[in-house]
């Protein structure tokens, strides 16, 4: 699905043909499905309206409408069929139910980058509350939205909750002037409290392995460190340093080379591939030998959000791998191997990562940095590929297919569909 300000498009995925168009009654300015892809929502921030609309009956619909409340966040519960709305200020989430049509409310929900939490499961969801100058939990269960559990966090300004993919412990951190990530059961008692230094920016990303068994969690000292989850006690650090020298890492350094084009096959004026592929440089990547020297960029010091630190942080699918990015060198991800804790492999990159994802059926990282090209790196390899798109194609974002067969690749104004080969077994 994609929106066009007033439109939502819903397009077959293998052959992009458009099944369904759709009208909103305003610029669309957020849209989500459902788990069960029968439904899809629209919201319209600025109007404090929802729009629900059916794959199954088009002519069905829904409006949810705030009035005076306003809207700052939606979102679908893990079952499909009720929506939960942030009114503005944080003063309220309602929860719509699509089935009864009956309205639930949640009171003081926090303000933060992360403030609901669903377990994968979808039986249980965790709420970060504010009241009375301090943070709370409640943890509801979603079948009747009954409150389970109410407790107090050990937190200044809680920043974010996360659950454990197993749906056993909810990791809670605080705001980044802080470095405390503490870890609560499922029926509010505290596990365990972990704090790797005082007095100095803390934690700026987080991730949950998909096994459970481990907890990442970056930080702006340009380090990651790995709790286990049977004591919740580092295991291990990673650092992240401009000078790569160990002999066992490999270090794939991507180089543009210009096209080689026949000197029989031009013409005046060129036809349009030809002067596409004249002007676009191709890439590859090389193994560098090491000791490697990576592009290491000061952070400005005087001002807000420096970029400094670890930003980005993912765990492979199959529990291998562990990507990484420390803002302060951009040009690079790190990929770490789980098994042996050690630095596996280094992209060294032209352009500055703006984003990466792991193929969610294989250990497969795709990656892009703002120009027409993807790159994919699995254990047998590392490709550049250039999008056959016309025109100035600068991808900001991907996002994978669930099935890991194709992903859709994304700039400021389009997208295309890149599909992949599937190996043969």
């Amino acid at each position: 699905a994609s929106c066009v300000q007033y439109r939502l498009v819903v397009r077959d995925v293998n052959t992009l043909q458009i099944l369904q168009l759709y009208t909103c009654l305003d610029q669309i300015q957020y849209i989500e499905w459902s788990s069960d892809s029968l439904f899809i929502l629209c919201a319209m921030y600025k109007r404090g309206i929802v729009q629900v609309w059916s794959l199954e009956q088009p002519d069905w619909h829904c409006k949810i409408d705030e009035g005076s409340a306003g809207l700052v966040a939606s979102c679908w519960s893990p079952d499909g069929r009720h929506i939960l709305n942030t009114t503005e200020f944080h003063l309220r989430i309602t929860v719509w139910s699509l089935c009864t049509k009956s309205v639930s409310y949640i009171k003081y929900p926090k303000a933060c980058q992360q403030g609901i939490a669903f377990t994968k499961d979808g039986r249980y969801m965790a709420v970060a509350e504010r009241r009375d100058c301090k943070d709370f939990i409640s943890i509801f269960v979603c079948s009747d939205w009954q409150l389970l559990r109410h407790f107090d966090t050990e937190t200044q300004d809680l920043f974010g909750i996360e659950w454990a993919p197993n749906g056993c412990v909810l990791a809670v951190w605080d705001t980044c002037l802080e470095y405390k990530i503490l870890l609560y059961s499922l029926d509010g008692r505290l596990l365990s409290t972990y704090r790797a230094y005082e007095w100095s920016l803390g934690i700026k990303s987080v991730a949950w392995s998909p096994s459970s068994q481990f907890l990442a969690i970056g930080s702006y000292d340009e380090k990651v460190r790995i709790l286990n989850h049977v004591t919740w006690k580092k295991i291990t650090e990673f650092e992240h340093p401009a000078t790569i020298a160990n002999t066992k890492t490999i270090v794939y350094k991507e180089v543009e080379k210009s096209p080689s084009v026949e000197t029989e096959r031009l013409s005046f004026p060129p036809t349009r591939a030809l002067a596409s592929s004249l002007f676009s440089t191709q890439s590859k990547y090389d193994i560098s030998q090491v000791p490697v020297s990576l592009q290491y960029i000061k952070p400005v010091a005087d001002r807000a959000n420096p970029k400094m630190g670890i930003g980005m942080l993912a765990f492979s699918p199959d529990n291998c791998f562990l990507a990484t990015k420390n803002d302060n060198i951009p040009n690079a991800v790190w990929i770490w191997d789980i098994q042996k804790l050690k630095l596996f492999v280094v992209l060294e990159q032209l352009c500055a990562i703006q984003s990466f994802q792991w193929d969610p059926r294989q250990p497969r990282l795709a990656v892009c940095t703002g120009n027409s090209k993807v790159y994919l790196w699995s254990p047998a390899g590392c490709v550049s590929v250039q999008a056959p798109v016309e025109g100035d194609f600068q991808i900001v974002s991907l996002s994978w297919r669930s099935s890991g067969d194709s992903m859709a690749l994304l700039s400021k104004d389009n997208f295309c569909v890149c599909y992949l080969e599937r190996e043969e077994v």
